[in-house]
């Protein structure tokens, strides 16, 4: 019976979830539909696995703990969250069992090779969310049920991430000798693109290992300037890793109104419009809408004033009788009442940019980070007008053009400054911007942990973490891993954080 508990990292025997079970006997002969095909093809896989990979949880995506925007209901889960109570991830990576599927359904050679970078690409983006939430994690041993590793080791966060880069290499090496695929909803098949976005994924994964570059096995610096000055980048926001939306039944952007009921919980807060207040940034006009007390003073909807944020550090009945005073912003309309959206970014020009950006500074790379930085800045803006219409619901009549743009670059508190510390500060606060409503895995909060900035602010009082004075760091690791693979998990815990799994532990890839 043992072998019949299998972690959630092994094989599951689970394939295709929504496309069908493969391999079942006498398949052609029970329940065939004439009207589809019978016959799973590595173009059928992909499309699941991109669909995976690209997903947006209209709810979890809020990324309350970054503080972008807090949820006005009593709802433990989520309401916790605001208040920076985390508890245990999950170690859910069963989509990537198709990942071998896929591969070995491609049998032509230049074919063969795009689906295997596919897949390299696929499982480092799962594999890297899971390690940076929570520490070490099962990645050598992962997913091989099928050779009787039903209770896989722990790697250390360095294997984990040494291993990450290495599928990140040969993917560029794969895609390079690929060619163009079938069932790909993002780069219809292009390994070029696909090439791109496998270098940016490993300037992220380069960038978040900040703290260890004097690592002599990981060579962060040699990586990143290798890829830099001679691998394929990104070049604009045509580029982009992202989800497209459309208004058809199953692709409407999640937070559309047919998809969401709490639209009247979703408020801003003040860390995102003061900010954007501060800089003049016009961000503010299509992130929020104005509220309710405002217009019925009759401030225009062009007014800075006519949006206001909540303190999401506040006691949960101060933040009700704001809200019933109609003095909060909830989100721009554009988010409930568009079908389309926007695209949901999951790499992007402008945060390659940023990164490239603290890189220079930091001493990794050489290059002019003023130009990295206002780059970044420049494409944000673009995407962000460029996938609104031009609707003053959407905009309030504060469009952002490119005039606009090259007067906010010169802004007291957006020029790029000469200070390395400031220039930090401004980059990781661009790419909190910029993240609005995206923030795939809880970038800005990870940053924050790996960086300090944004300087999240915490109130004692309303604070669910233990202690109250501090922000948590980590995720803990599910009960099921106790329960089915408990002497492994037990002793990354100890080997980690001295035996306690607990939300203030610090991984790895933080520690000074």
């Amino acid at each position: 019976m043992k072998k019949t508990i299998i972690n959630r990292f092994c094989l599951i025997g689970i394939l295709l979830a929504g496309i069908g079970l493969f391999g079942c006997d006498h398949f052609e002969e029970v329940n065939t539909n004439t009207d589809t095909t019978t016959q799973v093809t590595p173009a059928m896989v992909a499309t699941y696995l991109i669909k995976d990979l690209t997903n947006h949880d209209s709810e979890s995506d809020h990324d309350f703990i970054s503080k972008y925007t807090f949820w006005n209901e009593s709802v433990s889960g989520l309401l916790a969250q605001c208040y920076n109570e985390i508890g245990r991830w999950d170690m859910n990576v069963s989509s990537l069992n198709n990942v071998e599927k896929m591969i070995n359904l491609a049998t032509e050679g230049g074919y063969r090779n795009s689906y295997t970078a596919l897949g390299h690409v696929v499982r480092v983006y799962r594999f890297y969310e899971k390690t940076i939430q929570m520490g070490d994690i099962p990645y050598s041993e992962a997913m091989k049920g099928d050779e009787g590793i039903y209770y896989p080791k722990y790697d250390t966060q360095k294997e984990v991430f040494l291993g990450m880069l290495n599928e990140l290499d040969e993917a560029d090496k794969l895609f390079a000798e690929g060619i163009k695929f079938d069932g790909d909803i993002v780069y219809d098949g292009d390994p070029a693109q696909w090439r791109k976005a496998a270098n940016v994924l490993q300037l992220r994964l380069l960038i978040t290992l900040s703290k260890r570059v004097d690592d002599a096995d990981l060579k962060v610096k040699e990586r990143m300037q290798a890829i830099v000055n001679s691998r394929p980048l990104f070049t604009s926001n045509a580029d982009n890793l992202q989800r497209v939306y459309s208004n058809k039944a199953g692709q409407k952007y999640p937070f559309n109104e047919e998809n969401n009921n709490h639209i009247l919980s979703s408020l801003s807060t003040t860390i995102v419009l003061d900010t954007l207040r501060l800089f003049g940034d016009r961000r503010l006009f299509y992130y929020a809408a104005p509220t309710v007390s405002a217009i019925s003073q009759g401030l225009d909807v062009t007014d800075w004033n006519a949006y206001q944020g909540l303190n999401p550090l506040a006691v949960l009945s101060d933040i009700q009788v704001s809200v019933a005073a109609g003095n909060i912003s909830l989100l721009n309309d554009r988010y409930f009442y568009l079908p389309e959206g926007e695209p949901v970014l999951q790499l992007s020009y402008s945060e390659m940019n940023f990164i490239l950006a603290e890189a220079v500074v930091r001493g990794f790379i050489s290059g002019d980070a003023k130009a990295y930085y206002e780059t970044g800045v420049r494409a944000a803006m673009q995407f962000t007008a460029e996938n609104t219409p031009d609707n003053p619901a959407y905009h309030h009549n504060m469009k952002i053009t490119g005039d606009y743009i090259d007067d906010y670059l010169k802004g007291q508190e957006v020029a790029f400054a000469s200070n390395p510390g400031k220039q930090i500060n401004q980059i990781i606060m661009q790419k909190y911007l910029m993240n609005y409503m995206h923030s795939p895995y809880r970038m800005s909060y990870l940053e924050y942990r790996r960086t300090g900035y944004p300087a999240l602010p915490i109130n004692p009082e309303t604070n669910r973490n233990i202690p109250s004075d501090k922000m948590p760091m980590r995720w803990m690791y599910p009960q099921n891993e106790y329960t089915y693979n408990g002497d492994n998990v037990k002793e990354a815990v100890a080997r980690q954080y001295g035996g306690a799994d607990d939300v203030n532990g610090i991984m790895w890839i933080l520690k000074d």
